[in-house]
């Protein structure tokens, strides 16, 4: 695993990491499924869909975590290993290990989702909850490989990790071998390195184009000055790709191997959630949706082209779920929430409801408010939450209400536009 003195992983490295994991009750070979409906969205000629959530522990996690300790144990007899996370790589490290009958302790922050917590368990580690964030687990860590001897087992700085996840890049190109691009999340660059560095072999002429969510994108930026950068706070829904930071291993595979990096805002992360479940029947966590909210951004041109977009994970939490889909419902315009200035009489309710009702339009929440600072003794706000068919649906609503002489405020996401442009109403 060197080339001219530096740790890397070379394409021999993923075909012993494939002979390791060769192994379908740890590691399954995950389907790839077309999808229409994206083509349609992204001009394709077709979209294969890599469904690598359907993996056991529900991410690719698994392929580097059993390659690493199955190779420990080839070299030495590893009894006990140490990993920290807060949720996918935490699964995979607890099957893997129990399934080679080695002892695991996972280091996850309180703030951890309790559904992986118990899922960690559920794969037979032993779990200890440390810290209000990733940085103070992975603190602790190191703490205990330092007093027990054990062996660390990195998310993403490692060669028999990269090379372990490496492995889904033979099987993407097995699936389709006339991909013309691939695009796969980023988080700390394990992933897409080995995913690389295997189709860098098979299919040279594919183009590999990496997605990092806007408020965790460090892979511009360490390309831009050759060095990994990271970063203090990130801002994101696809916790599976909010690592803040990659390594030197990982950054020179990248600018080896690597064709192109887009971003991809909350806003787009939580679309393409929502569009995989109404349209390919998919439930997918943020950093499984990310390749997808990628072909439909701008910023990827995939016209013409068989793409195959990386589902990397489905552990999305539940209780995030609910968040994502009100999100993506704003976004697309078809919930609307409007507070409406009236006098505070008796009948206001009830005549706005009125209103709201006349345009074919369910209300699901109301709140009257008479507390604000800026409401005069008398006056009132009533805030209403609005199923609509979509933006010209909802600009109807709103100007009815302002056509019967009420001030009234849309007051959705802040990045959202949801009333209906002049070309929309036209």
């Amino acid at each position: 695993m060197t080339d001219a003195g530096t740790e890397t992983v070379t394409f021999a490295d993923v075909e012993a990491a494939a002979e390791r994991i060769d192994d379908p009750t740890v590691v399954k070979p995950t389907p790839v499924e077309r999808s229409t409906a994206l083509e349609g969205m992204t001009g394709a000629d077709r979209v294969m869909l890599k469904l690598e959530h359907l993996q056991w522990t529900g991410s690719f996690k698994t392929r580097g975590a059993y390659n690493k300790i199955r190779a420990s144990l080839e070299t030495g007899d590893p009894d006990h290993v140490v990993a920290a996370s807060a949720g996918n790589h935490a699964q995979g490290v607890a099957l893997a290990a129990t399934t080679l009958g080695v002892d695991a302790t996972i280091v996850m922050p309180t703030t951890a989702p309790q559904t992986k917590v118990d899922a960690t368990r559920g794969y037979g580690a032993s779990v200890e909850l440390v810290g209000q964030d990733f940085q103070a687990a992975m603190a602790y860590a190191q703490e205990l490989v330092t007093e027990t001897d054990a062996e660390f087992v990195h998310a993403f700085d490692d060669p028999e990790i990269v090379a372990g996840q490496g492995t889904l890049g033979v099987e993407m190109c097995e699936n389709v071998p006339d991909a013309d691009t691939i695009v796969v999340p980023i988080g700390g660059g394990g992933l897409i390195s080995g995913i690389a560095t295997a189709v860098a072999e098979l299919s040279p002429e594919t183009r590999v184009v990496g997605v990092q969510a806007t408020g965790a994108a460090t892979v511009p930026a360490s390309l831009e000055k050759g060095i990994p950068q990271t970063l203090e706070s990130v801002d994101t829904i696809a916790d599976g790709i909010a690592t803040g930071g990659i390594s030197e291993l990982t950054l020179s595979i990248i600018e080896r191997h690597v064709d192109e990096i887009v971003t991809v805002t909350n806003g787009e992360i939580a679309d393409a959630i929502l569009l995989l479940m109404e349209r390919a029947k998919q439930v997918v966590e943020g950093a499984g949706a990310a390749s997808v909210a990628a072909i439909r951004s701008d910023d990827l041109d995939v016209a013409g082209e068989t793409v195959v977009p990386l589902l990397c994970g489905g552990n999305l939490d539940m209780t995030m779920l609910r968040t994502v889909l009100v999100h993506a419902l704003t976004r697309r315009r078809q919930i609307l929430r409007v507070r409406v200035h009236i006098e505070d009489r008796p009948g206001k309710m009830a005549e706005i409801s009125s209103l709201i009702a006349d345009h074919d339009a369910n209300i699901q929440t109301v709140r009257h408010d008479r507390a604000l600072e800026d409401l005069d003794v008398g006056e009132a706000y009533l805030i209403f939450q609005v199923e609509t068919s979509g933006a010209q649906h909802a600009r109807r609503i709103v100007d009815a209400i302002a056509d019967s002489g009420y001030p009234v405020d849309v007051i959705n996401h802040p990045d959202v536009t949801v009333l209906a442009t002049d070309a929309e109403r036209e």
